[in-house]
């Protein structure tokens, strides 16, 4: 557990708390100091010597980013693939699959809206199908394994929605996969460096996650986990001189690690900054961050429980650092606004980021209140005084 001193350290590790309540970790959290002065550091020396060589002076450091990342998940370095973002990971991925006309994907109903145009954009069409819900909200666990078929070909979960606190039963379904032989992509956008995602336990295939989330590493940083087991199953579907070489005028070899899925350009001092982030996090236990979360966002909701013109959206019988609500009588919007000149970050989603979840609510949209283990009790209490008032 991180103890009111530990707090205060963070805290103090963190300039931007000085100037801003920040609660739109989900969107993009407040990195620590020692990640923003890694990436001016590298930045300077890259200005004053030059790209290619301060890359091949600092190399091994920026190869240690891959351990750093595999620690963080309990993966290889092997299995980690750095690349831009999550979307690039997640696509890096689903279209790596050889997908048959008839083949068939398996979501959950908080699917993120990216992942789910691609399933709709694909050439081959595959057919999808959603995993229906209990009474809590959580995915029905009965149901899904009912679902799955000879034509099942991937199984497609979001662990933590962009529209929600709900966490999904990823170990659980991980479990169905693995006895099942069915691959498993877990978008993890919102849960790593929030949740203590652990890809042995959850049997995941592959796994999508961002930096500049609840990681705190720079804008424009994500990975992607591939199972070494299924490396030689999937097939990139962009390659370039670094991640294939070019053996003769009609021949070429792709590499056999996870890295066959990156291109050879990148921001190197950024890849140092989610170095940075991830030993971070690493350093201050995923265990004590998520039980840190868990309990700001629960003063957030049973806040929320008094008031009767704010209305609390989460469903499920585990819940993360994400609360999502609406207020009568003002758009999500509005509230933004009203939050952010009063100091207070915070954002909002409308239909389009989660179709599925936001229709089955009859919601069109909903504000983020999105608390990191570096926010306070103070800061909270702040955040509910100020949404009393728009009674």
């Amino acid at each position: 557990m991180l103890s009111n001193k530990d707090i205060a350290r963070l805290r103090a590790e963190t300039d931007g708390v000085q100037h801003v309540i920040h609660f739109n970790n989900a969107g993009s959290a407040l990195p620590p100091n020692v990640v923003r002065d890694t990436v001016i550091d590298y930045w300077k020396q890259e200005s004053l010597l030059g790209g290619y060589e301060i890359q091949a002076q600092r190399a091994n450091e920026l190869d240690e980013t891959y351990h750093s990342l595999a620690r963080l998940i309990n993966a290889q370095k092997e299995e980690i693939a750095i690349v831009e973002n999550a979307t690039s990971a997640w696509n890096a991925a689903f279209q790596a699959i050889d997908w048959q006309e008839g083949d068939e994907i398996i979501c959950n109903r908080p699917d993120y809206a990216s992942n789910y145009l691609a399933y709709l954009h694909h050439p081959k069409k595959p057919k999808v199908k959603v995993i229906p819900t209990t009474a809590s909200g959580d995915e029905d666990l009965e149901a899904f394994e009912k679902m799955i078929n000879s034509r099942t070909k991937l199984v497609s979960i979001t662990h933590i929605p962009t529209n929600s606190g709900h966490v999904a039963p990823a170990e659980q379904i991980g479990s169905i996969c693995r006895s099942r032989n069915i691959l498993f992509l877990l978008d993890a956008c919102q849960s790593v460096g929030q949740y203590p995602v652990d890809v042995e336990k959850i049997k995941c295939d592959m796994l999508s996650a961002t930096g500049r989330k609840y990681l705190r590493a720079p804008r424009g940083t994500g990975f992607l986990y591939v199972r070494k087991e299924i490396l030689p199953q999937l097939t990139p579907y962009v390659v370039d001189l670094h991640s294939a070489t070019w053996t003769g005028e009609q021949t070429y070899t792709i590499r056999t690690d996870a890295r066959k899925f990156e291109n050879w350009e990148g921001n190197r001092a950024n890849q140092l900054g989610l170095k940075a982030a991830a030993d971070y996090a690493h350093v201050i236990g995923l265990e004590a961050i998520w039980h840190r979360i868990q309990a700001l966002a629960h003063e957030v909701r049973k806040g929320f429980g008094q008031m009767p013109h704010v209305h609390c959206h989460d469903e499920g019988s585990l819940l993360a650092g994400i609360v999502s609500f609406t207020v009568s009588g003002h758009s999500a919007a509005q509230v933004q606004q009203y939050l952010l000149k009063e100091g207070i970050n915070v954002s909002w989603n409308g239909t389009p980021n989660t179709y599925l979840d936001m229709t089955a609510k009859g919601l069109s949209e909903i504000v983020r209140v999105c608390v990191h283990y570096y926010n306070t009790e103070e800061e909270v209490s702040k955040l509910l005084e100020l949404l009393q008032k728009l009674k």
